[in-house]
């Protein structure tokens, strides 16, 4: 004989809510006020609220770190099944050949 579930650990009833139902239903008084003051905020554009006084200035160190590495445009010449396999992941499949050589690179160091 199996063991009995107690009440607290029956599953719940499954609940069917299409979504014209979520989206046609009725906005709550509150719901509208909270949507109100994010719009009166919004049109405001004012950002003077925040307090930025805690936050350090980034170091050059720091900067340096968001710079992009320079490019150099380069003709490069790939066995054809090496190119059709980089380009199956999508657009974009020349900075994903710079990332795999990064990480073969790094793993050099």
């Amino acid at each position: 004989m199996g063991k009995k579930q107690s009440v607290s650990s029956q599953p719940a009833k499954p609940i069917r809510v299409s979504a014209e139902s979520i989206w046609s239903k009725p906005l709550s008084k509150r719901q509208k006020a909270v949507l109100d003051g994010v719009a009166k905020s919004q049109a405001r554009g004012s950002d003077t609220q925040i307090d930025y006084s805690d936050i350090p200035a980034l170091s050059e160190k720091q900067l340096a770190q968001f710079k992009r590495a320079p490019k150099k445009l380069v003709a490069v010449r790939l066995d054809a099944d090496v190119f059709e396999w980089i380009r199956q992941f999508g657009a974009g499949y020349s900075t994903r050949i710079n990332n795999v050589l990064r990480v073969v690179m790094s793993q050099q160091r």
